[in-house]
């Protein structure tokens, strides 16, 4: 392995897991604020970052708001896998949530195929169906206790494949620092729009009250923290390639186990680590199809 692909996946690996680090930070502030509004402060301080960083690279002309209706489709779609992965941690075991959201690539999957018209192949679907028994297995005990809240973290696995969908989409419109803004910024704004109706029309635990600065810290460090984890996943997937970097996501789950483990108790049983197995399986499964279909015939000699 050349020097480059280890950093790549090290540098990959090192994202990941810092996401895990925001879930688990999002789990300890259960029920002390709106998700909504938790969710529009992290944006707020990853907006705020990621405008200094294109003003001072393309000019204070760069920070407009985008006219694209695809780039506000990333940010209302990011939008909603950050709600629904912020009730998800909340309600369920953080590895529990972590792996329903692993089934995103399929998703992913199913979307191009309909949205893209990428040819379906066959190892779409076997992924699909095996993903969503793992799914099954995963959900079947939380369901008798939680009803349809446990199908908080498919929102969230849905949202952030929607979002991919539409980055493929609005590929090389704009830089990628401007892309992020576009998408960290129209993200902020719907979340303030999301907070405002459910503070107004909502259930009162939706009702915005003054946090505790705690609150707000926390929530600037989720933003930061983040926009730190996504520097590093795309680090490592310059340095290495993005097919080559796919399988270190799988780190997350090891992380989010680890410490909902230790600091919140929540040991997996052995059905949570079956339907897991199953769900990683089927990713890896496709990932490697892809990379086997996307690997140059190599010509024998005569």
């Amino acid at each position: 392995m050349q020097s480059s692909d280890r950093a790549g996946l090290l540098y990959a690996l090192a994202g990941f897991c810092t996401l895990s680090i925001g879930d688990a930070i999002i789990k300890g502030m259960a029920g002390a604020w709106p998700a909504p509004a938790m969710a529009a402060t992290r944006y707020v301080v990853g907006t705020a970052l990621l405008a200094f960083l294109l003003a001072r690279s393309e000019g204070i002309g760069a920070l407009r708001l985008p006219r694209d209706r695809l780039q506000w489709l990333r940010g209302v779609a990011i939008s909603c896998s950050a709600i629904g992965m912020f009730l998800a941690v909340w309600i369920m075991p953080l590895a529990e949530a972590t792996t329903i959201a692993f089934t995103q690539p399929i998703i992913t999957a199913v979307l191009a195929t309909i949205f893209l018209r990428e040819r379906a192949r066959t190892s779409t679907w076997i992924a699909t169906a095996v993903a969503f028994g793992g799914v099954i297995i995963v959900l079947r005990p939380s369901f008798d206790t939680q009803g349809f809240a446990v199908l908080f973290p498919l929102m969230g696995a849905i949202g952030m494949a929607v979002t991919i969908i539409a980055n493929r989409k609005v590929t090389g419109r704009a830089s990628i620092l401007a892309m992020q803004y576009y998408m960290s910024v129209t993200a902020m704004l719907f979340l303030f729009v999301a907070t405002v109706v459910m503070h107004v029309a909502g259930p009162n635990n939706f009702r915005v009250t003054a946090p505790d600065w705690t609150i707000i810290a926390r929530c600037a460090f989720i933003g930061l923290s983040a926009t730190l984890a996504q520097w590093l996943i795309f680090m490592g997937t310059v340095k290495a390639g993005a097919g080559t970097v796919a399988p270190m996501t799988y780190g997350q789950l090891l992380m989010a186990t680890g410490l909902g483990w230790t600091f919140f108790g929540d040991r997996p049983d052995v059905t949570a680590l079956l339907g897991a197995v199953i769900i990683i399986g089927a990713g890896l499964y496709l990932w490697y199809e892809g990379r086997v279909r996307a690997e140059p015939a190599i010509p024998r000699p005569d």
